[in-house]
Formats: C-alpha cells, sequence, structure tokens
C-alpha cells in the first residue's frame, strides 16, 4: 500500500509543480513571456554565432509560442491530477485495476517530460541556441524538470502486484 500511495503522491507533487508554473507564466505574463522572446529573437547569443537564421522576430509568433508552452503546461497538470485522483480511487483495487488506474498520470507525465525535453531543451535550447546566452538560458532548469518527471514517470509505470504481496 505504501507504494501505490507514493506513487499517488508523486504523481499530485508533480501536478502541483505543473500547476504552480502555468499558474505563474499566467499571472507573470510579462517576465515570463520576455524569457521566450529573447529565446526566440535569439538576441543574447555569442556575438559570432552562426545560427542566428532560426530567429523568430514576430511579436505574434512569440506570443503564440508563450500560450502554447502554457497550454501544454496546464495540461500536464491537469492529467497529472486526474491521474493522481484516479489512482488514489484504486488504490485499494486489485493489481490489475490500480495499473489499469495509471493512464492518465502516465500521459500527464510523459506530456511533462516531453514540454521541457523537447519544448525547452531541443527546440529552446539546441534550435534557438539558449544555451549560450548567459541571462536568457532555461536548459538546466528544464534538465532539472524533465529528470524529476522522468524519475516519477519510471516509478508510476513499474507494475503493482496485489495488496499483501510481499514484493
Amino acid at each position: 500500500m505504501v507504494t501505490r500511495w507514493s506513487k499517488i503522491l508523486l504523481t499530485a507533487a508533480i501536478a502541483l509543480f505543473a500547476t504552480l508554473v502555468a499558474f505563474g507564466n499566467v499571472t507573470d505574463y510579462g517576465t515570463n513571456f520576455e524569457f521566450v522572446q529573447h529565446v526566440l529573437r535569439m538576441d543574447t547569443l555569442f556575438p559570432d554565432t552562426t545560427i542566428r537564421y532560426r530567429r523568430i522576430e514576430a511579436p505574434a509568433a512569440h506570443h503564440t509560442a508563450y500560450l502554447f508552452i502554457i497550454f501544454l503546461e496546464a495540461l500536464t497538470a491537469a492529467l497529472c491530477w486526474f491521474g493522481a485522483w484516479k489512482m488514489y480511487w484504486a488504490r485499494h483495487a486489485a493489481a490489475l485495476a490500480f495499473n489499469r488506474s495509471k493512464g492518465i498520470a502516465i500521459a500527464g507525465l510523459t506530456l511533462g517530460f516531453l514540454v521541457w525535453q523537447v519544448g525547452f531543451m531541443s527546440i529552446g535550447g539546441e534550435w534557438f541556441g539558449m544555451w549560450m546566452s548567459s541571462q536568457w538560458n532555461g536548459v538546466p532548469s528544464a534538465f532539472r524538470f524533465l529528470v524529476t518527471i522522468g524519475i516519477v514517470l519510471v516509478f508510476v509505470t513499474m507494475r503493482d502486484g496485489e495488496l499483501g504481496d510481499s514484493a
């Protein structure tokens, strides 16, 4: 039973994190929007970099990208909250039922992993060269987030046995 509670609570912890991130991005739109703008404009990269042809200057595209990020963070939160809730209600169920209850949580955790790995590390970090910016480099934070989410994802996907099994 402790393992089931752990999976429920760790999923809820990621839900809380994603909720706070999305909430912060909505309530402090300007500050966090500035981050997205600088990454997409590529205006704080190494002076001699040759990848500036990838930059996006259009403010409408900046807002669209930022709103899409917020949407994905909020969706991650919603899926993780709902997934934790489903696991909570199946916590006393047979192993098969509890394992089946994890699907939404797994979807939310997977989406969260993809937001920070694909969105921030791959697209922001590599395509837009965010790692070159001393002021607007979100790669280290994104890495911490995706590792945390990834560990929880691996743990939650581990199959659970019947309650009372010693293993």
